[in-house]
Order: structure tokens, then C-alpha cells, then sequence
């Protein structure tokens, strides 16, 4: 199963908006997205992975993102240092993080960096021209 994600924010009004499109092995395709307010485009990023992620459930699944936010985090043990930086501070969107890497770790998940808006990759295109169109949108 393949998924293509992205996030985006205003960073004016902090209205933001996520999505992913969801492509089955019946090559049904499946598209979710949501909005929300005082958030950060790394938040948006990290919820249209999570979302996707609790949508499809269990199994095995390619994502694709174009947040080197979101791929960077892939693997990492951040739980064992009680998700706080090598300072002591505790690490930004701990919440989403925590819930990102359980998701993660209980499926069979492959992650592949896009390019932003990245022409070649259509279904990536796409949920990056519907998260756009979302944050443009009024509350």
C-alpha cells in the first residue's frame, strides 16, 4: 500500500491543514485531510502520517513524504531519552512524535523522501495541491 503525505501552515493566521492519499492494493484511492488552528507546518506534516497510518490500521506500507522533518525522525530512539534533547529540553511536537514512532514501530512501515512539489511523483502533486488549497480556505 502506498501513501503520500504533506502538511502546510500559514505561518500568518497558523491555520494549517494535512493530507494524504492512500492508494490500496485494489488501487482503490482513498483520500483524507483535516484542518487546524495555532499549529506549525511540522505538526502538519507529522499528523497526515499519523492519520494515514491509523487509517490503513495494520500491514505493510510505503510512504511517501517530501518533510525531512518527518523522514528524519524514522528510527530514531528519542523514547529512550524520554523524548528530550541532548540539553535537557524537552523535543518539539513530543506528542505527535511519541505517536508517530509507536505507529511506526507496530507496522511494517517504508519511508521515501520526495522532492517538494515534486513534479514525476502525481499522487504527491496532489495531496500538496489539496493541502495548499485547505489553508488558503477560512476556518
Amino acid at each position: 500500500m502506498d501513501i503520500y503525505t504533506d502538511g502546510s501552515c500559514n505561518t500568518q493566521n497558523l491555520l494549517g491543514a494535512w493530507g494524504a492519499v492512500i492508494l490500496t492494493p485494489s488501487s482503490e484511492k482513498i483520500v483524507l485531510s483535516g484542518k487546524e488552528v495555532n499549529t506549525t507546518h511540522q505538526r502538519m506534516e507529522l499528523l497526515a502520517v499519523i492519520k494515514a497510518l491509523r487509517f490503513v490500521g495494520t500491514g505493510s506500507v510505503t510512504v511517501y513524504s517530501d518533510s525531512q522533518y518527518v523522514t528524519g525522525l524514522v528510527g530514531r530512539k528519542l523514547g529512550a531519552k524520554g523524548f528530550m534533547t541532548k540539553k535537557g529540553a524537552a523535543i518539539r511536537n513530543a506528542d505527535l512524535v511519541r505517536e508517530f514512532l509507536a505507529l511506526e514501530a507496530a507496522m511494517e512501515v517504508t519511508f521515501v523522501k520526495v522532492k517538494a512539489h515534486g513534479e514525476g511523483v502525481p499522487f504527491n502533486v496532489e495531496v500538496d495541491r489539496l493541502v495548499r488549497g485547505l489553508v488558503r480556505e477560512r476556518v
